[in-house]
């Protein structure tokens, strides 16, 4: 549902920007259009009185009369003003702006001067300090003799028949238009502060010369989201942009998806309170199964299982399943433990078991004697035999320490032919016995191809309670040093005095 919300947003929002774009470049086309007809009939009226006036251009009286006819009969321009062809002002209108008799040497007249044609100036500030651009047509007379100007002012920073035109537009949510001139100049913008002033803004900086109409998404000097559409005047050059903030745009979208979202959701929320019983039904079976395997070590594992209502296939199939698996997991878990523990060669402990079962000897604070057994010249036996060799003399040399050792002692392989044999709640006496029954018994084994092996023994033992299991081994470890040093093949006791027997 959410899914469809958004792709039906995203679907809306694009076609409503489309719409928008499409609207501002058409409204943009049309005020460039009626822009354009302004332009050319005031251009037709200026050429009209220009033709009227060439032929009386000593006449003083007729200029002024014309000048004022077209200020005030079109209301086409804030002030109509004729010169000579040295630019000297001969009437205007209105009279006060006191004209008469100067010579005009910037802005609009020498470009109309210059060009002897009917013209558009660029924006230039006038004699009188009015922000203003002239449309004029030239006066010839009969002869075709060049004998000045009528032009026409429109001011761009008040009141004038171009705000009127473009001041207005369809939108009152932060939409409106501005004119930009070939040099990127503002004609005409909304706030008159900006009117003369240069703008390199997406819109504007669009090429000037191509005369082509278009549509753009972007940013307007303020930072602000826009949709825009222009359009050139094509009699100026000027272009006309028409913009709208995006912000604007989406408004009715944004409230036509909340409108839906609540209007669906009463239907939404049943929809998910029936999802959700339904779904939880279906998967409490399965639930169940989860936790039971969480706990399938425990010893009520195989009851939970059955108590589980499997009343659909799979969850039939799983429950019988791991009920036949439950039977092999625990006897792989087992045969894990065992594995963990002892030597995969020879089955006696490994290093990490025979610690655990010393510590707990410890804890339960059980003296022990400790026999530290290895094999005479192994290495040669390998290097003459060959390990596999090796390895049988390793098999029943445990075997033999399982023979002469009850249930409770403990055998442990700690290298490559080194053993311990720990004897709990044995004195030193008996626990060198049983090492003298080893050594002769591995002393008259005979091995298949070795022949005979031998093996030093150390033997050490608890002194007291609390001495430290570490210092008893250690001990073993010392008296099977002296073993070895005294010609192998015997049996060597760890003293205090470091006497040996």
């Amino acid at each position: 549902m959410v899914n469809g919300f958004y792709a039906s947003y995203k679907v809306q929002r694009n076609q409503l920007f489309a719409q928008t774009l499409d609207t501002n470049q058409a409204y943009a086309q049309k005020l460039a259009a009626a822009t354009d007809n302004f332009i050319q009939s005031a251009h037709e009226q200026l050429t009209f009185a220009a033709a009227i006036l060439g032929n009386s251009f000593a006449d003083k009286a007729l200029l002024q009369r014309e000048a004022e006819r077209l200020h005030l009969q079109t209301k086409s321009f804030n002030s109509v003003a004729v010169t000579n062809a040295q630019g000297e002002v001969l009437a205007t209108s209105p009279n006060t702006l006191g004209l008469v008799g100067s010579l005009l040497t910037a802005g609009g007249a020498p470009e109309a001067l210059q060009a002897k044609a009917p013209l558009v100036s660029a924006p230039y500030l006038s004699v009188s300090g009015n922000y203003l651009v002239l449309i004029s047509a030239p006066i010839f007379s009969p002869s075709g003799e060049y004998l000045g100007y009528i032009g026409g002012s429109i001011y761009l920073k008040k009141r004038s028949i171009l705000n009127d035109l473009l001041g207005e537009h369809y939108h009152k949510d932060g939409s409106y238009i501005y004119v930009v001139d070939k040099n990127r100049q503002f004609l005409y913008h909304p706030d008159p502060e900006r009117v003369g002033q240069h703008t390199d803004g997406n819109i504007a900086t669009l090429s000037l010369q191509d005369n082509t109409s278009g549509s753009v998404h972007s940013k307007n000097s303020l930072g602000i989201d826009m949709l825009a559409g222009f359009a050139p005047i094509k009699t100026t050059g000027w272009r006309i942009v028409a913009q709208r903030p995006v912000t604007a745009t989406l408004n009715s979208l944004d409230d036509l998806m909340k409108n839906v979202i609540y209007r669906t959701l009463p239907l939404a929320l049943f929809t998910f309170v029936c999802i959700w019983f339904l779904a939880s039904f279906i998967s409490r079976p399965l639930r169940q199964l989860a936790d039971t395997a969480a706990r399938i070590d425990t010893p009520d594992a195989r009851t939970n299982l059955s108590k589980i209502k499997s009343w659909y296939f799979e969850v039939h199939e799983l429950r019988q399943a791991m009920l036949k698996g439950l039977g092999i997991v625990n006897n792989q878990i087992s045969q894990l433990k065992q594995d963990a523990a002892t030597d995969p060669l020879t089955g006696a402990l490994n290093r990490r078991s025979l610690q655990l079962l010393l510590e707990q000897l410890e804890q339960k604070n059980i003296p022990f004697s400790v026999l530290a057994v290895d094999i005479d010249h192994f290495k040669k036996v390998n290097d003459t035999f060959g390990h596999a060799a090796g390895d049988t003399a390793l098999v029943e040399l445990t075997q033999i320490m399982h023979q002469v050792s009850r249930e409770q002692d403990i055998v442990a392989r700690t290298g490559g032919e080194e053993f311990l044999l720990i004897l709990p709640n044995t004195p030193l006496n008996i626990a060198q016995i049983i090492a003298e029954r080893i050594r002769s018994r591995v002393e008259h084994l005979h091995t298949e191809p070795i022949g005979s092996i031998n093996v030093s023994i150390g033997i050490a033992s608890q002194s007291c309670h609390n001495q430290p299991t570490e210092d008893v081994l250690a001990q073993a470890d010392q008296a099977l040093y002296q073993a070895k040093n005294q010609g192998r093949n015997r049996c060597v006791v760890f003293v205090v005095s470091e006497s040996t027997v």
